[in-house]
């Protein structure tokens, strides 16, 4: 997973949607929606997995034509380009940037079977990482994040890579199209 490569597409789409939309932020308050946005993707990640509804004896939500692992994929790609977004914009580049040798690492550690305690644990760095602008719980937040995909979703770096790549594609094609 080219982690450098996605971070640039991010950044890229995101200067195109504030220049097409004409919006003209005040750093902080662009920060701000950043982490919600991030905020509301992890929630939708988790949403589609479903996980935590242990009532259900078949988990995972799927949108029409796809299956629930793709679906899900579609999500969590979501999720990476709110990542990659807040990096941008607090000047943290370099957390993603040195995520990058640490993938496989990563993709080798043991699966977490409770989904909920990783879930907040993820949700209370990034908290930490706006409220007391913390970078290390940015980067611990977003190391957690790439192991869920990785290890407890089961997705392959080309997988999350692609779906990226698609999503970012799609996002350019919808501004184009007034979306």
């Amino acid at each position: 997973m080219d982690l450098q490569k996605m971070l640039r597409a991010s950044v890229y789409l995101n200067r195109l949607i504030d220049n097409k939309k004409q919006l003209h932020w005040a750093p902080e308050a662009r920060v701000q929606n950043a982490f919600v946005a991030l905020d509301v993707e992890l929630a939708e990640v988790a949403n589609t997995s479903e996980w935590f509804k242990v009532w259900k004896t078949h988990r995972g939500k799927h949108d029409e034509g796809k299956n629930a692992e793709e679906t899900l994929l579609y999500e969590y790609v979501d999720a990476m380009d709110f990542f990659l977004l807040i990096s941008n914009l607090k000047n943290w580049n370099h957390v993603i940037l040195n995520t990058q040798p640490d993938l496989a690492k990563i993709a080798g550690y043991k699966r977490e079977q409770n989904m909920d305690k990783q879930y907040l644990i993820i949700k209370k760095m990034l908290f930490n990482a706006y409220f007391e602008r913390s970078e290390a719980a940015f980067s611990h937040c977003f190391r957690l994040f790439i192991k869920m995909g990785l290890v407890e979703f089961g997705f392959s770096e080309d997988q999350i890579e692609t779906a990226f790549m698609k999503k970012n594609e799609l996002n350019k094609q919808r501004q184009a199209d007034n979306y």
